[in-house]
């Protein structure tokens, strides 16, 4: 059974930092990317990683406070967040699909995690 499962998420004061997870299991997957989305609003892309080479893709939005790596041997996603501001309050979502070709757009993932929320003060 192929699963996506995050973890870390909670909540945490202005400033602060989190170390989000997702572990994947049943196979491994040429992209990994993380999602965020707040109530009413799509799905909003932060970050993917290829799982073979490692290159990144961020959004402009969180560049120089996220950070994407990876565990081969565990086969885990990490997402670092430092500095976080009240406005990435959201539910984080891990995502993957087979393909290397790296998009933004959350339909081009067919596996999805079941979301972990963040919550930041001010």
């Amino acid at each position: 059974q192929v699963q996506l499962v995050e973890s870390g998420g909670g909540l945490v004061q202005a400033g602060g930092s989190l170390r989000l997870s997702c572990a994947a299991s049943g196979r491994t997957f040429s992209t990994y990317a993380w999602f965020r989305q707040v109530p009413g609003k799509e799905r909003q892309f932060v970050v993917a990683v290829l799982w073979t080479g490692g290159k990144t893709y961020y959004a402009d939005s969180v560049k120089g406070r996220f950070t994407i790596s990876t565990d081969n041997a565990k086969n885990t996603v990490y997402l670092q967040i430092n500095s976080l501001k009240p406005e990435d309050t959201a539910v984080y979502y891990c995502a993957a699909h087979t393909s290397d070709l790296v998009s933004t757009s959350p339909y081009a993932f067919d596996y999805w995690g079941q979301g972990t929320q963040v919550t930041v003060s001010s």
